[in-house]
């Protein structure tokens, strides 16, 4: 039997249109009852307008800011917070089956030089490269079972900040700003505070608010110099004569704002300058650190040569959160953490760089009573490998590196709502991969954000038809052991 294709009979076009429109009619019936029985009015206008005025959260917060301190490279956990004495005894052997480096990127076990002891009352080891981070163990959480999804440094940088491998989403201090707006409008919500030698790897994408409005994304501040560019007048002007200038310049925004509804790179360009103006005063103010005794410097590390670009930055950062800005977060040049090679000494001179201004940081914001409101975030984008690198051929022994690791890596947090004095979750007797309480970073984000009285599932922006989250499609959860 043959089959064969028919063609309908022609419809005419009067009895098209009526089936057409009787189908409309049933589509847009769908649709308000769908609206209706989710909650939505069928007749919400989208949102046009975007601020960082102080808005309420979802919950009580134990934080009113973070400071985000970035290891751009990778710190390696096994050197630094998770001690692993069966790698030591192995070192120079190779790992058991279990293990293993099934990727064959490393050689050799690789012990770490360095010797951890129980710091404070709660007995927590630290490595001997954190003298002064240790003298804090009682108030650091430390999570030991972090892991991430990619090896390559941007891609990871973009979970750590952002909560996907993807470029083009909103870093989360972007999202706090977003959710929460920030105490003081003299500020910006969200600061950051590169490196004077240099950017760090992925440069302003480090603090962008992705598809978030522009208002939202972070402003890089200096630490040498004039801290934001062009902020006063080349020439002093009378104070009326500003003033008059000002207001004529926002009645000339107002209008070309009318003419152009809902175009958010304008309404963020109109804001930053008015921000600019409300700085000239309050920014000047807040990061002049000549005001702070010389004690307090010291405390920083600032009389010293090695320390004291980082230590001034976690000076700046406290002062920020001091006056209400709402999130500040302090970068390192390039990605100096990334050790393939001459791993015992490249971590050495991170850590002689940044652990007495942090340690300054935490003593100086609890001494302040700022420590139970400021949460504090430290670590990079993954770890290093628990094995040997030897990326350049024969390297002697104590000069080897250690490659990218995101199987198992370490972080940690202090103050704002944080149960200090203890070591949550595990990687594996070498250190491999993440094996007890296994931490992805949307259970990071979900714990941030519920500090500062945020909810993951509720704080969401509508884009393309989706409500976007910080954690996205992943089951995060706050990490409740973390809490205090």
């Amino acid at each position: 039997m043959s089959i064969r294709n028919t063609i309908p009979p022609a419809i005419p076009r009067r009895q098209l249109l009526s089936q057409m429109g009787a189908g409309f009619g049933g589509i847009a019936l769908s649709a308000l009852l769908q609206e209706a029985g989710s909650g939505h009015l069928a007749t919400a206008a989208p949102q046009t307008h975007f601020d960082v005025s102080l808005k309420q959260p979802h919950q009580a917060p134990r934080a009113k800011a973070v400071i985000q301190l970035f290891m751009h490279g990778g710190p390696s956990h096994v050197d630094l917070l998770d001690p692993k004495p069966l790698l030591t005894k192995h070192d120079g052997g190779t790992a058991p089956g279990e293990v293993a480096d099934d990727e064959n990127r490393t050689t050799y076990l690789l012990g770490s030089p360095f010797k951890f002891s129980p710091r404070g009352q709660s007995g927590i080891e630290y490595s001997e490269l954190l003298p002064h981070i240790g003298g804090h163990a009682d108030r650091i959480a430390v999570i030991r079972s972090m892991f991430t999804e990619h090896r390559n440094h941007e891609h990871a940088i973009w979970m750590a900040h952002t909560g996907r491998i993807i470029p083009g989403r909103p870093h989360y201090g972007s999202w706090l700003a977003y959710g929460l707006g920030t105490e003081n409008q003299e500020l910006p919500a969200f600061v950051s505070l590169p490196d004077p030698a240099g950017l760090p790897v992925d440069e302003t994408r480090n603090w962008s608010a992705g598809w978030l409005p522009p208002v939202y994304q972070g402003t890089p501040v200096r630490s040498v110099g004039p801290p934001v560019l062009h902020l006063h007048p080349t020439k002093a002007r009378a104070q009326n004569t500003d003033a008059a200038r000002l207001a004529f310049l926002k009645e000339l925004n107002e209008r070309h704002k009318a003419a152009r509804p809902g175009e958010l790179e304008l309404d963020a360009r109109i804001k930053s300058f008015e921000l600019a103006a409300r700085m000239q005063l309050s920014a000047t103010e807040a990061l002049n650190i000549e005001q702070e005794t010389l004690t307090t410097q010291r405390l920083y590390g600032m009389h010293e040569d090695k320390t004291k670009s980082y230590g001034k930055r976690c000076l700046m950062a406290r002062r920020l959160v001091e006056r209400g800005v709402r999130f500040v977060q302090i970068l390192m040049q390039g990605q100096p953490w990334d050790t393939h090679t001459a791993n015992t000494a490249g971590t050495k001179d991170c850590c002689a760089q940044t652990d007495l201004p942090v340690s300054g940081l935490l003593t100086d914001l609890e001494q302040r009573g700022l420590l139970d409101s400021t949460l504090i975030v430290w670590g990079g984008e993954f770890g290093r490998t628990p094995a040997a690198e030897q990326r350049d051929g024969n390297i002697a022994k104590g000069n080897e590196g250690r490659d990218h690791h995101p199987y198992g890596f370490s972080v940690w947090l202090a103050g704002g709502g944080i149960q200090g004095g203890q070591a949550y979750g595990a990687t594996d007797d070498f250190g491999y991969r993440s094996v007890v309480d296994r931490t992805q970073t949307a259970d990071l984000h979900a714990t941030i954000l519920h500090l500062m009285g945020l909810s993951h599932e509720e704080l969401v922006f509508g884009r393309n038809g989706r409500d976007e989250r910080l954690t996205d499609v992943y089951d995060a959860h706050p990490i409740k052991a973390l809490l205090s």
